[in-house]
């Protein structure tokens, strides 16, 4: 089905080492990567997950990491009119860091973050190309599978979100002293939202990356000078998730089974 205002439609990681970070990530998740043609000035990477590209990544010039910028992974979400919803999102409480701009082919973006300091992207495709980079009806290796915000207000999170992407609360779960796990919908279950924990620094949203075993994953990483901050912990429907940081120090996060 055609992505829709809304839908999750890419993730993007900066970081300080690409060579490195390529290697990386094609050994813990099974990606390919190449070199997008369609992108002038700074070089920027596609990875794909047989054949179906995923998401992209670019190295951090040492004028981004003066300005305080750090590895990490940021989300796209797609919308109708990117000048519209960047507008509407200052409006809301939250800010425009990237006005809106076009990428050519490709569509128009901006950077902003929601009322309570959390990053992301908005963008207006013009490719004619439909997303597959999350997995909204069936699991799918390689591919997102959830996309989760911790956040020091949720109450005004959801508020927020649901306002300005048309998304829905589709239950909770009590986590006792952590709170409440609230469950977001976009026609397909999208993702959660959660009371940020003290040892998370900031507001920000987490990406679970699907991996056929875990256990593999965990030994990936590992083996590939990451570290696991989060042992494998079981989920309702029986996955396991675990939460890591790469050798260059973003974070993210698998789900997967256990063979």
């Amino acid at each position: 089905m055609p992505n829709k205002h809304g839908d999750f439609t890419w993730y993007e990681l900066t970081t300080t080492d690409v060579d490195p970070a390529m290697d990386f990530y094609s050994k813990v998740l099974g990606w390919t990567w190449e070199k997008s043609e369609d992108q002038p000035g700074m070089p920027y990477y596609l990875c794909s997950m047989n054949g179906t590209q995923i998401g992209g990544m670019m190295g951090l010039t040492d004028e981004m990491i003066a300005s305080g910028a750090q590895p990490c992974w940021l989300g796209y979400i797609g919308v109708d009119d990117v000048d519209k919803s960047a507008e509407e999102i200052k409006a809301a409480g939250g800010s425009v860091h990237i006005p809106p701009t076009d990428v050519p082919g490709i569509g128009r973006f901006a950077m902003v973050t929601d009322p309570q300091g959390a990053y992301f992207y908005i963008m207006q495709d013009s490719s004619g190309n439909e997303s597959e980079s999350f997995a909204a009806t069936e699991p799918r290796d390689g591919h997102c599978a959830w996309n989760e915000l911790m956040t020091t207000d949720p109450g005004a999170a959801m508020q927020f979100y649901t306002g300005q992407f048309e998304w829905q609360k589709d239950g909770e779960m009590d986590m006792g002293p952590m709170g409440k796990y609230e469950m977001l919908r976009h026609d397909f279950m999208l993702g959660a939202i959660m009371p940020k924990p003290d040892e998370v620094p900031m507001s920000m949203w987490s990406f679970y990356f699907r991996v056929a075993d875990i256990d593999k994953a965990v030994k990936a990483i590992s083996d590939n000078g990451g570290n696991v901050t989060l042992e494998p912990d079981e989920i309702p429907g029986g996955d396991y998730q675990i939460n890591a940081i790469d050798p260059q120090g973003a974070p993210f996060a698998l789900v997967g089974a256990r063979s």
